[in-house]
């Protein structure tokens, strides 16, 4: 069971708090174990969209595989805005020293400076506030034009949506990013990723449509990408015929179920040769029988 706890302040965002909830009730629906928990420094919290909300004043035991996330609040400016309290700010470096992970939406960003663990540390927030954090907390690095950043379990993330963005991300780290693609598309959201290569995933970054059978093929190409797979077996378990799943895969992606395939071979090949895998023992990890396809796809791809 991982236990999720968002730290509400006053006036907070609603889509802030209820977009990343949102993704770990929908991972829980899926039987993956998420808990969420909403505590604040009274039970009683003001939201800037003017709907109330109930929070518990009483912390959970929190380990380390726990999560512990601040929403956004309303501020043009975060100067004498919503803080922290110091019992506050002492749990959030507890649960981060024992190992867990820590992140924010928008300003909580700067929850997360009071607590001093932007400190040397790469982050980002609302680019209307990247300026500020940074004068704020001049020892950041604060990255601008990216949707979260993840840096020493730290995830700030830009704001608004960009908080679904994050969980979507906490829970492709943890499950797999077919997991997370599963989730976005119950959501009805692109499975956006920021960040660095690792992010990027091509599992997510072709599942943007709305086409169920590719949807499902997709599925099954990315828990078998390494097997030889039939494009008539592939046909066959979506229930239509080869050359309307070609038309349909390539309106909906931009490349043939082949090429949807050989891209996941490749960006598999890439992070185990980037861990110092030969491009050989690569090929043969990935499904190639040798390494002159992924030469030529890493050729292709330069």
């Amino acid at each position: 069971m991982t236990r999720v706890v968002f730290l509400l302040v006053q006036q907070l965002h609603l889509l802030d708090l209820a977009g990343p909830a949102q993704v770990f009730s929908t991972a829980a629906d899926l039987g993956l174990g998420y808990r969420s928990s909403y505590v604040a420094d009274r039970e009683d919290v003001t939201t800037a969209q003017g709907l109330p909300l109930r929070a518990s004043t009483d912390w959970p035991d929190l380990g380390p595989g726990d999560l512990l996330l601040v929403p956004g609040w309303r501020s043009p400016k975060t100067a004498g805005g919503p803080r922290l309290t110091e019992a506050q700010v002492a749990q959030v470096i507890a649960h981060h020293e024992r190992g867990g992970t820590v992140g924010s939406v928008c300003s909580g960003a700067f929850a997360l400076g009071q607590a001093g663990l932007l400190e040397g540390r790469r982050c980002t927030t609302h680019h209307e506030l990247q300026d500020e954090l940074a004068q704020r907390h001049p020892g950041a690095f604060v990255e601008r034009d990216r949707l979260f950043v993840t840096d020493d379990r730290v995830v700030t993330s830009a704001g608004i949506a960009s908080g679904i963005d994050l969980a979507l991300h906490l829970v492709a780290v943890r499950h797999g990013p077919a997991v997370a693609a599963r989730i976005a598309r119950s959501m009805v959201v692109y499975a956006r990723r920021g960040g660095d290569a690792a992010q990027d995933s091509a599992m997510l970054r072709h599942r943007s449509h709305l086409s169920d059978a590719v949807h499902q093929v997709q599925d099954l190409i990315d828990v078998r990408f390494a097997e030889p797979l039939r494009l008539a077996d592939l046909a066959s378990a979506a229930g239509v015929s080869e050359r309307t799943l070609t038309r349909r895969f390539v309106d909906a992606t931009g490349m043939t179920p082949l090429r949807y395939q050989s891209t996941l071979r490749l960006e598999r090949a890439e992070h185990l040769i980037a861990q110092g895998s030969p491009a050989e023992s690569a090929a043969h990890a990935v499904g190639f029988s040798d390494a002159r396809m992924l030469r030529r796809l890493r050729a292709g791809a330069a």
